[in-house]
């Protein structure tokens, strides 16, 4: 299990490091002193498991925990703060467990083990068809994290291993493929070439180029996008149902 330690607190920090060193199966790949450095952490390092306080300078461990959620794959949230007068909120965020500081042994092996079934759980979900969809998308842009509301994509763009996402607010490249994204987000976007995802919403209407190429002129787009003739009579079936 792949865990990262966020906390204000070097004392905290160490007391979970000594902890989690009796544990079995457990890694420590990464600490963090406030939320944005947690985000940036998890990005990087693709845990399992967050160890979040929750009272931390600049974003605190609950609007880092929301932030979380959107990330694929998601971690396992753990808070472990010295008030339980937040347990309300952490659960409203899907944490998985809350501890009371200071962290006793045995209270954070159970937390583990409920991880552990958490994870097991996710996979068996995956394996049925019924992973939960992410609600965001998150670019990384020059040294920090954007998140982008799946319902503000207007189209995404393969080029070479980045995907372009073109949204409301502009443009920025995402870290994944394609087809990850149309297996998780069929229902919303409609493939129109192999190198393009659009959003059903976003076609008004299909139309010939003068040199006689089927073209997807979209609600938000500056331009028409070229629709392939293997995608047409898909995109032509889209249409019918908007």
């Amino acid at each position: 299990m792949r865990v990262v330690i966020a906390d204000d607190e070097p004392l905290a920090r160490e007391r979970l490091r000594v902890l989690l060193a009796e544990q079995r199966g457990v890694e420590i790949v990464a600490e963090a002193a406030d939320g944005h450095h947690a985000l940036h952490a998890c990005a990087e390092h693709r845990p399992d498991l967050v160890l979040l306080d929750i009272a931390m300078p600049g974003i605190d461990g609950l609007e880092a925990a929301r932030h979380l959620a959107a990330f694929e794959p998601r971690p396992a949230v753990v808070f472990c703060t010295a008030y339980d007068a937040h347990a309300l909120s952490a659960f409203e965020a899907e944490a998985i467990d809350y501890l009371v500081k200071p962290v006793r042994p045995e209270r954070l092996a159970a937390a583990l083990e409920r991880v552990r079934t958490f994870a097991a759980g996710r996979e068996r979900a995956a394996e049925s068809g019924n992973a939960r969809r992410r609600s965001h998308l998150c670019a990384r842009l020059r040294g920090s994290l954007r998140l982008i509301p799946i319902e503000d994509v207007h189209y995404l763009h393969a080029e070479e291993k980045y995907v372009v996402v073109h949204h409301a607010r502009g443009e920025d490249l995402i870290e994944e493929s394609l087809k990850s994204l149309e297996d998780e987000f069929g229902e919303r976007f409609v493939r129109i070439h192999r190198n393009c995802l659009v959003a059903r919403h976003e076609i008004v209407e299909l139309r010939r180029s003068p040199e006689g190429h089927v073209q997807a002129v979209l609600r938000h787009g500056k331009q028409p996008l070229e629709v392939s003739r293997r995608c047409a009579a898909a995109v032509k079936e889209t249409l019918k149902h908007l």
